[in-house]
């Protein structure tokens, strides 16, 4: 009789999701940590928002007559309320502000990091989950504000390792960007306002006469695609296209002008006024900034490319205000922690991270004294500050595959104890890496056998394995 078929579910990931390596993750929790100490240096405290929020909390994603409007992740809960999942870290700190208004200091300077959801259609490098690490200032109005921002987010890029050749901090001002498109006839309720700005965001990318197809009729790249202008007439164009021009004395408005000259007198020659810089939400009313790293990585096809933005932020005067009856001035900066990730990676050669050291087990019968001996070198060598995962073997395999296992978790090195070495009173020490590496110049395997590579005896005292595992880790 055939057995009855089971109705398995099929393992899969949704799509722009991912899953997370433990040396993904040590890298990110190291990276925060950084970024962390900088922001409490500032004056910074921490606090945390909820991952959902009502949906109506979230700004322009609100709910419409059957479900809230495509862009965050919704449902509605017993009471048939909308509920979402966060779309960014500021929209939760507006509500949480103005919710507890009377009771929070000001200018209240804080940071947050967490877990961002976004229901958009997902692609390379751009994902559905993704982290965030924010610091904002609520309560002034003043540009000094945004400029202790931005040099915040100079000495973040420092602390994480990246040389001042390496970074840029661009600055620039809605109130410049808003008065351009004034004299060039686009006004805030112009259905080609976005395309305009969409276009002046492109000018790190392209030269003027490619922005200057794009606030018109259109451009065409090299590969046929069109993408379709904004509609200036040329007249127009040429109005929006001199906030561009290098040769063009560049337009500096008040609050621009207060945040040039305060990071220059503090030295920061990393933080630039430069009016491309636009900013996508809507939220933002007055300086907008950006973080750029400048230097190059391979694209997809082996091209090189200037890595571009990690991170980036700017005023948003209005967005505590929707829930008050008037406005509160805010500035804040958010870091792309998965794009600064990438980043680091992508400018340095880093190695693996090193796993547990490994108690093998050779005989079964003994697994109290293994027990006791990985429980006494995990104490010994974690001392001082020091971190040394150490761990037995707890499979059912014997020592080829213990071997492998080991090899797999990255181990620096095994610890090896049969009856032989336990009566002899000795302990054998195998650092994994060297051998790899005298095996590697060992043509036949009688003379591995007989030098055994990389592979030390030592007394049987936690003093002495110890110090024969700190001497392979150095």
């Amino acid at each position: 009789m055939a057995k009855d078929k089971v109705n398995r579910p099929k393992a899969r990931l949704p799509r722009g999701f991912a899953d997370r390596s433990a040396a993904e993750i040590r890298r990110t929790s190291a990276m925060l940590s950084t970024i962390r100490s900088v922001y409490e240096r500032w004056g910074f405290e921490p606090v945390e928002t909820p991952f959902i929020e009502y949906a109506d909390a979230l700004g322009k994603f609100l709910p419409d007559a059957d479900r809230p409007n495509e862009g965050v992740f919704a449902f509605q809960d017993d009471d048939e309320q909308w509920l979402s999942l966060r779309y960014d870290l500021t929209a939760p700190l507006a509500r949480m502000v103005a919710e507890n208004f009377e009771a929070t200091p000001k200018p209240y300077k804080t940071f947050r990091s967490g877990w961002v959801f976004r229901n958009e259609k997902p692609g390379p490098g751009r994902f559905r989950q993704f982290m965030q690490c924010d610091a904002d200032i609520v309560g002034a109005a003043s540009p000094l504000a945004d400029a202790e921002v931005c040099m915040m987010a100079a000495d973040v890029m420092k602390a994480l390792g990246f040389s001042d050749g390496e970074y840029v901090i661009r600055v620039n001002s809605r109130k410049v960007l808003d008065g351009v498109l004034a004299d060039a006839g686009v006004d805030a309720d112009d259905p080609r306002r976005l395309g305009v700005l969409r276009a002046i965001d492109k000018a790190d990318k392209f030269p003027l006469p490619e922005i200057a197809k794009l606030l018109g009729k259109g451009r065409e790249d090299e590969s046929g695609d069109f993408t379709k202008g904004a509609g200036l007439s040329d007249d127009q164009a040429a109005v929006v296209l001199s906030l561009l021009d290098p040769s063009v004395e560049p337009r500096i408005s008040d609050d621009l002008a207060m945040i040039r000259d305060n990071v220059a007198a503090a030295g920061y020659g990393t933080i630039k006024v430069d009016p491309s810089v636009v900013r996508g939400l809507e939220y933002y009313t007055g300086p907008v900034f950006e973080a750029e790293l400048l230097f190059e990585v391979l694209d997809d096809k082996g091209r090189p490319q200037k890595f571009g933005s990690v991170g980036g932020g700017g005023r948003y005067d209005g967005l505590v205000g929707r829930f008050r009856s008037a406005d509160v001035p805010a500035t804040g900066f958010s870091v792309g922690v998965s794009r600064l990730a990438a980043a680091l990676m992508a400018r340095s050669d880093a190695e693996p991270s090193v796993g547990p050291v490994i108690v093998t087990v050779m005989d079964r019968d003994e697994i109290a004294l293994y027990q006791a001996m990985t429980s006494k070198l995990r104490n010994a060598l974690n001392t001082g500050g020091m971190t040394v995962p150490v761990e037995m073997y707890i499979g059912d395999s014997g020592m080829k595959a213990q071997m492998k296992y080991a090899d797999r978790r990255n181990s620096p090195c095994v610890i090896i104890q049969g009856s032989m070495e336990r009566e002899a009173g000795k302990v054998q020490i195998k650092d994994l890496a060297a051998g790899k590496r005298a095996a590697e110049e060992i043509e036949n395997r009688s003379d591995w056998v007989a030098s055994r590579p990389a592979q030390v005896e030592v007394d049987d005292t936690i003093e002495a394995i110890a110090a024969a595992v700190r001497n392979i880790l150095q």
